[in-house]
């Protein structure tokens, strides 16, 4: 512990200045990694840090779905801190800094937004529209320009939630004219592969039943685009709900002394429908 107290706490060098603080972070990153450091620090590697940037970018949407703005505030500062952690492993590497990758995310914004910084600069004629279009047009011209197999979905992170990665897919495909008309084609699709489900389900076909849930949640994905809602937010707002509801299930038999699981089913299902009722009302 005295080793901790002898290190020096960096202090930003400007008032309100972003910089300077991202400075004294990397300063205290680079402290936790040194000799007379923190053991755990020391042993992280790209690697064993993955599930902790997962989590804090979670807290991070948890927070702005709660509207907690203080929270928000905390949880990217987490954030930051994880890619300020793994940019100093690279560092130690000699592969990159956090100035490089800084620089690149810079650069990306730059080429990426030439409606803003170059030859389209101050044009009061593109849209929302054109602007994803000329968008995707710039990362698949980057993609071929580092050697990459030409490829719309290939630029889509593999680790996205599955639910997010299904609708993000959509959305690409969009772009080149591949997909429903009218959200009423989405719906028959919906219906179909929901069908298939049910069929697979009385075949008794383990492997068939998951394939086919997959095809019905990936049309629910691409239903949920058409109608401009996000299906992720959507389902978390369902987990929410539910979440609260059971919860007051849980409460009302407390209360009157009973367990859920000797309450029979007709009963909590009574009791499910009225606690839903009082929410509406």
């Amino acid at each position: 512990m005295l080793a901790y107290a002898l290190m020096p706490d960096p202090r930003p060098s400007g008032a309100g200045n972003a910089g300077a603080r991202l400075d004294r972070l990397v300063e205290i990153m680079r402290t936790l990694r040194s000799p007379d450091g923190c053991p755990w620090d020391r042993e992280q590697t790209l690697e064993s840090l993955r599930p902790f940037v997962i989590e804090e970018a979670y807290e991070v949407v948890d927070a702005i779905d709660r509207g907690d703005l203080p929270g928000l505030c905390d949880e990217l500062g987490d954030l930051v801190f994880e890619a300020v952690f793994l940019a100093q492993l690279c560092a130690e590497d000699g592969r990159f800094t956090l100035a490089d990758a800084l620089d690149a995310a810079a650069a990306k914004l730059i080429r990426r937004h030439p409606h803003v910084f170059g030859e389209d600069a101050r044009s009061d004629t593109m849209t929302s529209d054109d602007v994803k279009r000329r968008w995707e047009q710039i990362k698949a011209a980057e993609r071929d320009s580092a050697g990459q197999p030409p490829s719309l979905l290939g630029g889509i992170p593999g680790a996205l939630p599955a639910l997010l990665r299904a609708y993000r897919i959509g959305r690409r495909t969009a772009t080149v004219g591949f997909d429903w008309e009218r959200p009423a084609d989405v719906l028959d699709k919906v219906r179909e592969e929901l069908s298939e489900v049910e069929a697979a389900v009385q075949r008794e076909a383990p492997d068939a039943v998951e394939e086919e849930l997959g095809d019905l949640l990936f049309s629910v994905a691409n239903l949920a685009r058409h109608l401009g809602v996000e299906p992720e937010a959507a389902l978390s707002g369902a987990n929410r709900k539910f979440t609260r509801r059971f919860a007051a299930l849980e409460q009302h038999f407390r209360a009157a002394g009973r367990a859920l699981r000797d309450v029979p089913a007709d009963e909590l299902d009574q009791a499910w429908n009225r606690i839903k009722q009082t929410e509406r009302t």
